[in-house]
C-alpha cells in the first residue's frame, strides 16, 4: 500500500468488499524460508478491506502490470483478479488485486494471534525479519487511520514474547 513499486497518476484510499486483510500466506522468500516460513498478508475471502488504489497512466499500464506479476506471482500463491472497489470519493471502479489461492500449499489459513505471533517472531527472509514487516505494516495502517485489530493482537503477542525472553 505504501510502496507500490510503479509510477502512478493518482492514489486514493479504497474499500474492497468480500475480502479481508489477513496474515494467511507462508512466506518462503521475503520474510522466511521454506524450512522456516514467515507470514505475510494476503487478501482472503470474507469481510472487507480498506487500503490504497493506484491509477496508472494508460501508456504505463503494461509495464506496471508486468512488474506486479513478477512481484506478486513469484510462487503463484496469489490469484490475479479484477475486482470492483469503492474509492474514498465514492467512485466505483475496477482494480487489479491479488487474492490468496486457498488451494496453494503456502496458504496458512486462519491462525489465532498467538499462533501467528509464534511464526512471525522467529522468521526472517531475504527482505528481513518477519516481525519488522508486521510492525511496519501496522505503522502505515495507523498513518492511514486504519485499524486492524487482529494484526494489532499479533504484534502485541510478538512484543510479549520479546519481553518474556
Amino acid at each position: 500500500m505504501w510502496n507500490p513499486g510503479f509510477g502512478y497518476v493518482e492514489k486514493s484510499e479504497a474499500l474492497i468488499f468480500g475480502y479481508r486483510r489477513s496474515l494467511c500466506v507462508y512466506s518462503w522468500v521475503h520474510r522466511g524460508t521454506e524450512a522456516s516460513p514467515g507470514l505475510v498478508l494476503g487478501l482472503d475471502r470474507g469481510g472487507s478491506c480498506r487500503g490504497m488504489a493506484f491509477r496508472v497512466a494508460s501508456g504505463e499500464w503494461a509495464e506496471a502490470l508486468t512488474y506486479l506479476r513478477e512481484r506478486e506471482l513469484v510462487t503463484n500463491v496469489y490469484l490475479e483478479k479484477t475486482l470492483p472497489i469503492r474509492l474514498a470519493d465514492g467512485r466505483r471502479v475496477v482494480a487489479v488485486a491479488y487474492v490468496v489461492d486457498r488451494d496453494h500449499r503456502q496458504y496458512a489459513g486462519t491462525l489465532d494471534p498467538v499462533g501467528a505471533a509464534q511464526i512471525v517472531e522467529s522468521a526472517e527472509g531475504q527482505s528481513g525479519p518477519n516481525d519488522a514487516y508486521v510492525f511496519n505494516t501496522l505503522a502505515h495502517l495507523r498513518e492511514m487511520r486504519i485499524r486492524d485489530q487482529w494484526l494489532e493482537q499479533v504484534a502485541g503477542e510478538v512484543e510479549r514474547m520479546r519481553e518474556a525472553s
